[in-house]
């Protein structure tokens, strides 16, 4: 019977503490939708829980915008130094799912020597990148079979998966992106 006692008490400790990491109604892992990875497996962003996300959307066939804004990604994640891969994230978002497949997402990651532990490359449905874009308020547009014209967003998630901040726009300054990750890091 103790040990009946004991075993109910251990599990409504566990369902209470559960309680209190409850998922805002704002928070990215609200979003159920599966991502296929650059490694072919899938991913959904809960699966992502309690590290800070630093996100992009991007193509990899782009010659203009996204090389400047993977460049930023790497210069921010430089800037704010290495960091647990426990706690952070970075994710580039394809908007174009049926060119970027998972090798040539791989070959991205690789040839801007991204490590894998830290850095991520989805790809998800047109449907499910609309409705991500839509969330993180990029806006994108294709204008040719490989050509697309977009938003220039960088997004920082806290560890609850709820916006902490948003850089729009490229060459412009790291500070205060850098500042937020590593505030949000030690949250």
């Amino acid at each position: 019977m103790k040990n009946i006692t004991l075993t109910v008490l251990a599990l409504m400790m566990i369902s209470c503490g559960k309680k209190n990491e409850e998922v805002s109604p704002d928070s990215i892992y609200n979003v159920q939708t599966n991502w296929e990875k650059q490694d072919g497996k899938n991913i959904t962003f809960s699966d992502l829980k309690g590290k800070v996300l630093v996100t992009a959307m991007i193509f990899t066939s782009c010659k203009t915008a996204c090389p400047k804004l993977t460049a930023e990604m790497r210069t921010i994640s430089r800037k704010v130094g290495k960091v647990d891969p426990k706690d952070i994230q970075y994710i580039l978002i394809s908007i174009d799912p049926e060119n970027d497949t998972p090798e040539v997402m791989k070959r991205y990651l690789y040839v801007n020597r991204f490590d894998e532990k830290e850095w991520t490359f989805i790809r998800g449905s047109e449907e499910d990148t609309r409705e991500l874009a839509n969330i993180m308020a990029v806006k994108y547009k294709q204008i040719s079979p490989i050509e697309f014209s977009h938003s220039n967003i960088i997004t920082v998630y806290s560890k609850k998966g709820t916006l902490a901040f948003q850089k729009e726009g490229l060459d412009s300054g790291y500070e205060a992106i850098v500042h937020e990750i590593k505030k949000q890091i030690q949250l």
